[in-house]
């Protein structure tokens, strides 16, 4: 399975809940895949995507989902530790690992080697981990992670590096991006 089919996966799971998707190719993925106003696709900002999903879910009365990668979260592993902190109940976190930089050329990332991103998130004070290996598998774990009340939860899916072809840049502006997922988490 690639991070494409992956995020196919995840969205057979996710109904009405707003999704915070890592910058770059997963964003367009997401898009490709079926674009709706609860989607909030990150433009230019690596490592933030789990931040901003964490600071929704610690204010909205509903799970919100971010979709991040390996190389984005190791850019930012503070997310996990304050995540750990705060014990935000309504976030499920969700790191694609494929173990590559994949928005700019797919070098190796820091989880090629030997870093774990399920026994970082499991260190910084998480209980609820899960660590996905088989496409089969992706839909019920993110299932069972939105309908558990005692979160946060991380789930870490490891996939393959690369994706499909014919997969275009988002058609969406910053502004227009933002307007449309704040109307849509207003209501």
């Amino acid at each position: 399975m690639r991070r494409y089919e992956a995020i196919g996966e995840i969205m057979k799971a996710v109904t009405d809940e707003p999704v915070v998707c890592n910058l770059g190719h997963p964003s367009q993925e997401l898009f490709a895949l079926g674009d709706r106003r609860e989607n909030f696709y990150m433009l230019g900002a690596m490592g933030l995507a789990t931040s901003i999903a964490h600071g929704l879910a610690l204010c909205l009365d509903r799970k919100v989902v971010a979709i991040d990668g390996d190389a984005s979260v190791t850019m930012n592993l503070g997310g996990l530790a304050t995540i750990g902190h705060t014990q935000p109940k309504k976030l499920v976190q969700i790191i694609i690992d494929n173990g590559a930089n994949g928005s700019t050329g797919f070098q190796p990332s820091f989880s090629a080697g030997r870093l774990q991103l399920d026994e970082v998130a499991r260190a910084s004070g998480i209980d609820n981990v899960t660590l996905v290996t088989e496409q089969q598998h992706v839909a019920s774990a993110v299932k069972e992670a939105l309908e558990d009340e005692s979160g946060p939860s991380v789930i870490v899916i490891r996939t393959e590096t690369g994706m499909p072809n014919g997969i275009d840049v988002i058609p969406l502006g910053a502004i227009e991006i933002k307007d449309r997922f704040m109307k849509s988490i207003a209501q």
